[in-house]
């Protein structure tokens, strides 16, 4: 076994170049809603499109594409998938709220007083529609390898 094999598992490319471009376009997403620039966006959670999403998509149609889709593999990667689509627009989105609910009770409590503690993350999950983008990023990047790749 070589180290450069790594780079013949077509999966394996699938999910990276999906989680690497859904990073990268969160960042003029957030420059048409925000306008601002924020570089950063490429590390963080939350933000069009999901990254998680995209990345499990992608994964999972490669490994039909590449694999069958009567591999068991598949099915396994489809139940990961839902799971993983349903928590970034769910129970992440939830915690989400719930952060910046707090954040706000603690302004109010501490009115005119400086706080020094790191705020909760507010931004930890996804709107339905971030998560639609992830698909449909997931979709393009394993058909687009595939088509380019066989």
């Amino acid at each position: 076994m070589n180290i450069l094999d790594i780079f013949q598992n077509k999966v394996l490319i699938a999910v990276l170049a999906g989680w690497l471009l859904a990073q990268a376009l969160k960042i003029p997403t957030e420059y048409l809603r925000s306008r601002r620039w924020l570089w950063t966006m490429f590390f963080a959670a939350g933000g069009m499109p999901s990254s998680h999403t995209a990345l499990m998509v992608s994964g999972t149609l490669a490994v039909a594409l590449y694999h069958g889709f009567d591999n068991p593999l598949f099915g396994v990667a489809v139940a990961v998938t839902m799971i993983i689509a349903h928590d970034a627009a769910g129970v992440r989105r939830q915690a989400g709220k719930h952060a910046e609910r707090i954040n706000v009770l603690f302004d109010e409590l501490l009115k005119g007083h400086m706080w020094s503690e790191n705020e909760l993350k507010e931004v930890i999950g996804h709107t339905p529609l971030e998560v639609i983008g992830g698909i449909i990023l997931g979709l393009l990047v394993a058909i687009g390898q595939w088509m380019i790749w066989p």
